[in-house]
């Protein structure tokens, strides 16, 4: 199976988690957006949507489910995400997308986070793929100091040769290098630098729920 073919695969396996009546909270991605695709089938079975970004906002829309404010919801039966790289304890690397923020507020409201990947995604320590921050834009070479000493090689990330901003008018530093073996703890400390917004580590509130594609089929991991 092709890439797109086990996340196309996971998407559909996602479905089975969304509670019927209730409102889904959904995240940002390439299979974020193949599950967009499969959540228009049953849209008149949901009553809205939250999106983690202006980009699946859209594109929930043009599939014409409703989406809401976070702002306006009190609860929300589960948020479904793919990750960038995830643990068989569930700790995960999100943020490829720089929507990390935005999901990881989105994510602690729901009762549970389904997280959606292919199998290339589960590595058993966290760090080969680089681990994004989100940073107070005047802050930034301050961060990226603080980060270098952490034992990583901090680099702004750039698009078309400017930084990449974010949904929220921020700046993402991408830290390469890392083997993250106590995730949890290295959460609680890149949070606590000063001008960082948050990181894209989600250890602390990691997934309920993995469906993973994989060439024998879906694979569902619970922690």
């Amino acid at each position: 199976m092709t890439q797109d073919e086990l996340k196309q695969a996971v998407a559909q396996a996602a479905i089975h988690y969304v509670v019927e009546g209730e409102i889904v909270g959904v995240g940002t991605g390439s299979t974020a957006n193949f599950f967009i695709d499969e959540l228009a089938k049953i849209k008149h079975k949901i009553k809205a949507a939250v999106a983690s970004s202006e980009e699946t906002a859209a594109r929930l829309r043009a599939h014409g489910i409703t989406v809401l404010d976070l702002n306006q919801v009190t609860s929300m039966a589960v948020y479904i995400d793919g990750a960038d790289e995830i643990t068989p304890q569930g700790a995960m690397i999100k943020g490829g997308g720089a929507a990390l923020t935005r999901e990881k507020i989105v994510a602690s409201v729901a009762d549970q986070f389904i997280c959606i990947a292919d199998g290339s995604k589960l590595v058993d320590v966290l760090g080969k793929f680089p681990l994004p921050v989100e940073v107070i834009p005047m802050a930034q070479t301050v961060v990226i100091r603080q980060l270098n000493a952490i034992g990583g090689d901090a680099r702004l990330r750039l698009k078309d040769g400017v930084p990449l901003l974010t949904d929220n008018g921020n700046v993402i530093v991408d830290v390469h290098g890392l083997q993250i073996t106590d995730p949890v703890a290295l959460e609680a400390k890149i949070n606590n630098i000063v001008g960082v917004v948050t990181v894209g580590l989600f250890a602390q509130h990691g997934a309920n729920v993995c469906l993973l594609g994989t060439a024998e089929g879906v694979k569902t991991l619970k922690f």
